[in-house]
């Protein structure tokens, strides 16, 4: 069953994007171009917007299973475009976890960051974070939509149905996977929930697949402040091997939370609401996005989301739209799954019969120009039968991003960005 949200980007990893320390040495006054757009609209000192009390032993293992998800795609991946949204990867394989039973159940714990917490506090957590997003104004758009496939030749438990249709909220077929239409009618409800932008997560099936368990997610929102098209122009770009390439490139000076650390500039951008944001992170000359991500952990995100400084600066930022797609089996097996994708496989808390793990796809969509941002993103998990300052931050080289909502502390996309001319 689908769900919109109003007002609200979303968020489900707690990748909570921040507010950082003073500078330790301040930054010169930078004299700005006179053309620039400037933000009509100072940014408060504190926006008042209610945390939602989640449990934070779930937000802690959303965001830690988030960040070694974006690592390990990014060691395979070092010189592309990346982007995912960790919170569609955890909330499908949280449905396929309450299936799951012995070594089965606790490999994919160790992998989600979930050991010690119950099955019950993890659908509570994903149920209420749902429910939060829910509770939106009128500026920004969201969908999140789970969804259940089940081969009609198969039995499943009745407890783990029920358990998606309470917690998640789950749409529910039985389908002949023998018949070649199958994947079109689950591909046409991806469609439908992303609003066109995803048309496939699921490239067959047949009748050796027990079921087929998808989460959608679908965000649009506008920028607080946006962007003036007349100022976007041509700038250069420098890639990760010393290339230059010229590149459309949005500008403008206003207000930002901003933050300067040893190796990189960081700057959160909101978007209308301001409940959701862009936090942009841009390694130093002096170091790359490798480096980077070796400083990407919940302990240092944690130091750095109560950092941000209010500042006066101008931001130039590329425009760019990336659209993205991996199987994320070898990525799993490698943060400690093996066995879910192996013939010792337990899944006997959604069925009898003897299956494993196939395939986890996920594809995913981002937009982001002069008006905001606008990203999508689906899970496919498919079991098998048998088996005051001035500064300037000018975005002219490979740099990470995220999207997450500041009301429940949770992520939903995150990225890297080598070359904005990429699709």
């Amino acid at each position: 069953m689908k769900t919109y949200y109003r007002s609200t980007a979303i968020s489900l990893l707690t990748f909570a994007m921040m507010s950082f320390p003073s500078l330790a040495s301040p930054i010169k006054s930078i004299p700005a171009p006179s053309n620039l757009a400037v933000s009509p609209n100072p940014i408060p000192p504190k926006i008042a917007i209610n945390k939602v009390e989640l449990d934070s032993r779930l937000v802690k293992a959303s965001t830690k299973f988030g960040f070694n998800l974006f690592n390990q795609i990014f060691q395979q991946n070092p010189h592309k475009n990346i982007f995912i949204s960790p919170s569609s990867v955890a909330i499908a394989l949280a449905m396929t976890y309450n299936g799951a039973n012995g070594q089965t159940q606790s490999a994919m714990a160790r992998t989600l960051e979930l050991e010690g917490i119950s099955t019950n506090d993890i659908n509570n957590f994903n149920q209420l974070l749902q429910v939060s997003l829910l509770d939106s104004q009128n500026d920004t758009e969201i969908s999140i939509a789970n969804s259940l496939w089940i081969n009609q030749n198969i039995a499943l438990e009745r407890s783990f149905v029920e358990k998606l249709k309470t917690y998640y909220q789950a749409t529910i077929k039985n389908l002949n996977f023998d018949d070649s239409s199958s994947t079109q009618i689950i591909n046409d409800w991806v469609k439908q929930q992303t609003k066109n932008k995803i048309h496939q997560i699921v490239k067959r099936a047949s009748n050796d697949t027990v079921v087929i368990l998808i989460n959608a997610i679908y965000f649009k929102a506008n920028w607080a402040n946006a962007f003036d098209k007349s100022l976007t122009n041509l700038k250069p770009f420098t890639l990760e091997n010393g290339t230059t390439i010229q590149h459309p490139s949005m500008s403008r000076l206003g207000e930002y939370r901003y933050l300067d650390r040893p190796k990189f500039q960081a700057v959160r951008i909101p978007y209308q609401n301001r409940r959701f944001r862009m936090d942009i992170f841009l390694p130093k000359n002096t170091s790359s996005l490798a480096e980077f991500q070796q400083q990407l952990t919940l302990q240092n995100w944690q130091d750095w989301s109560d950092s941000f400084q209010i500042n006066t600066g101008l931001v130039q930022l590329p425009r760019f739209k990336v659209e993205y797609e991996l199987e994320l089996n070898q990525v799993l097996k490698s943060l400690g799954m093996q066995i879910a994708f192996s013939p010792s496989a337990d899944f006997r808390n959604l069925t009898s019969s003897a299956s494993s793990i196939s395939e986890v796809r996920h594809k995913t969509f981002v937009d982001v120009n002069e008006e905001g941002t606008e990203a999508s993103a689906a899970t496919s998990v498919r079991v098998f039968r048998g088996a005051s300052r001035t500064f300037q931050m000018i975005i002219d080289r490979p740099f990470f991003f995220a999207i997450s909502d500041r009301q429940t502390g949770t992520i939903l996309f995150m990225g890297t960005i080598q070359n904005p001319a990429l699709k």
